[in-house]
């Protein structure tokens, strides 16, 4: 474990490097200092949940200080607000309260249990709706930094999950099988299950085959009726290398790992064992849609419904390995394809 911890710092230094070099290729008009803090302890939970601390974590930690450690979730917050002199009580206070009820919530479902509980639900609620609203925005108000609060809300749902409910994340190895022995195929509709959520960054070969392999699956489907719709158009162009990588590390990390880690690693997971596969897919994908209803109009039914099929193909990519990096993968080459030669 010394070893693999100082592997996710030396990897965690270069990743907050990476990610500045990106911000000045991008000139992103930025304060240095506020911006830098707020973005490093973002990262923290999760980048190094996703080599199994969370595990660590949770077995260091009694059950009521699980609960309080969630308040400091308001702690990026107040390291960009203060030197700026733009700190608003509202969103300090909700980004106090709101973690602190989701972690209570997630403390109080039955130890053992993989499916979707009344808790999950309205914890997946409190972390949906701050990021579908955009409530709090505003406490990062500078152009190029609306992704920070849906990545911190990502580590409220990181913690929440598997530091208080206990959800394996599956870097550490361990099995996404029921505590009776039998094993997860759709079919068990018993609620006694670890349900891995498969939250790793320990790469593997077949996360990029299963990855670009459902990504090929999705493009006559995403291209096709994206066109036929008329919701997208070809721009012929030739991005750079840096526009191609920059397009890449900010999806994968900001858009891909965010809303795997919510509809497939949580919601996809804790579903199957009430719907099975199949109807978890589906009902995951549907959800996933509907997510996009505001994007660029009142209802942009053409987003939800290209989303949706796109949700499906996600999904089967989180299925085949159980794993979050590889349908990130697949999302992130969707994403990337679209921004890049489709607009």
């Amino acid at each position: 474990m010394k070893l693999r911890l100082a592997i996710a710092v030396a990897l965690y230094c270069a990743l907050l490097a990476i990610f500045w070099e990106a911000a000045k290729f991008f000139r992103l008009q930025i304060p240095l200092g506020p911006t830098l803090a707020s973005f490093a302890l973002l990262l923290v939970p999760f980048w190094f949940f996703g080599f199994g601390f969370a595990e660590i974590v949770r077995h260091s930690l009694g059950r009521l200080a699980r609960i309080v450690i969630a308040t400091f979730f308001v702690l990026p917050y107040l390291v960009f607000a203060l030197p700026l002199h733009i700190l608003n009580w509202r969103i300090a206070a909700g980004l106090i309260l709101i973690p602190l009820a989701i972690a209570a919530l997630l403390e109080s479902v039955p130890p053992g249990c993989g499916a979707l509980e009344w808790q999950d639900a309205a914890a997946l609620g409190l972390i949906a709706a701050p990021i579908l609203f955009n409530w709090f925005r505003g406490g990062w108000p500078i152009g190029g930094l609306g992704g920070l609060p849906k990545l911190l809300f990502t580590d409220v749902a990181l913690y929440g999950f598997l530091v208080c409910r206990g959800l394996p994340s599956g870097a550490l190895g361990t099995r996404g099988e029921p505590a009776s022995g039998h094993p997860v195929d759709g079919h068990n509709r018993g609620s006694r299950l670890l349900a891995i959520v498969g939250y790793s960054f320990i790469p593997r070969w077949l996360d990029l085959g299963v990855g670009v392999r459902e990504w090929i699956f999705f493009a006559p489907f995403g291209i096709g009726l994206g066109l036929g719709l008329q919701f997208i158009h070809f721009v012929a162009r030739r991005p750079t290398v840096e526009m191609a990588a920059g397009a890449w590390l900010v999806t994968f990390f900001l858009v891909a790992v965010p809303e795997e880690l919510f509809f497939r690693g949580l919601l996809l997971n804790l579903l199957i064992p009430r719907l099975g596969r199949r109807g978890a897919l589906i009902a995951s994908a549907i959800l996933f849609g509907l997510s996009h209803f505001n994007k660029g109009a009142r209802f942009n039914w053409r987003y939800v419904l290209l989303a949706a099929i796109a949700g499906v193909f996600y999904g089967r990519a989180w299925l085949d390995r159980r794993r979050i990096f590889t349908s990130a993968i697949t999302h992130t080459a969707v994403d990337v394809t679209w921004s890049l030669w489709f607009r």
